[in-house]
């Protein structure tokens, strides 16, 4: 396995640029899509559900929302999106003609992901804010633990995208996987009020961890589990950061 070099950083800056001249598209749906989600779960079904934790429901489920967002904007770009300038307009070709790398399109394709990830959360986090629904201080290391996260669905979403045949597999991706990780990680329920067999299955997913976190932070209270749950964040970056570099250079090169 080849390494990335630091001309990753040109893979990451031409995506930006696109994004910058094109963002009016997409700002709607990051800024509507959380509130409409924060005031339907938190404001509606939070009224029939009560306190959680000695907490208001609303309260409960906003850092559950930073991190899924955070976790739908990375794993949205890296597949579609890599997808398509794989595939459809040959991007990663004519890139890789230049002095780039495979290994630096791939780490400039996780990377960015990984800011859409960054740049998602704290657009929520926020407007959680104006909501007055942030109380600690520590809330301003979520940005962190969103780019943290974003590397690590970037580089599963990459890693998936290497292999599929064409876009339509990404149904199975989101259906299978991205979207049982949405309501079974935590974000609008405790694991505890699962069943035994959930709560174990629950750490199998990526998500588990970011939302442990995020909440932690979000509420200012820590435990031992928020420093096991940041070691698996980071593991699981790494090994699917390693798998996607390699299964990416077999993509366009054999």
């Amino acid at each position: 396995m080849k390494l990335f070099s630091w001309r990753f950083f040109r893979m990451w800056q031409r995506n930006r640029d696109v994004f910058f001249r094109l963002w009016h598209s997409e700002a709607p749906g990051i800024v509507i899509e959380p509130i409409l989600i924060l005031v339907a779960m938190g404001l509606g079904l939070g009224a029939y559900v009560g306190l959680i934790n000695g907490q208001d429901y609303i309260e409960f489920v906003a850092p559950g929302i930073i991190a899924s967002y955070g976790m739908f904007a990375a794993v949205t770009e890296c597949t579609y999106g890599t997808f398509f300038r794989m595939e459809e307009r040959k991007t990663f070709d004519a890139i890789i003609a230049t002095p780039l790398s495979v290994e630096d399109v791939v780490a400039g394709e996780i990377f960015w992901g990984a800011t859409r990830s960054l740049m998602t959360g704290t657009v929520i986090l926020v407007i959680e804010a104006a909501f007055l629904l942030v109380h600690s201080p520590w809330a301003l290391l979520i940005p962190v633990v969103s780019f943290m996260q974003g590397i690590m669905f970037s580089a599963i979403a990459v890693l998936f995208s290497s292999v599929v045949p064409s876009f339509y597999s990404f149904n199975h991706f989101f259906t299978l996987i991205v979207t049982p990780m949405f309501f079974f990680s935590g974000v609008f329920f405790p694991l505890t009020q699962f069943p035994e067999i959930i709560q174990s299955l629950s750490w199998v997913a990526p998500l588990t961890p970011v939302v442990v976190v995020t909440r932690a932070l979000f509420q200012g209270e820590f435990h031992i589990d928020v420093l096991g749950s940041l070691a698996l964040i980071v593991a699981i970056a790494v090994v699917f950061f390693a798998i996607s570099l390699v299964t990416m250079r077999r993509r366009l090169t054999v």
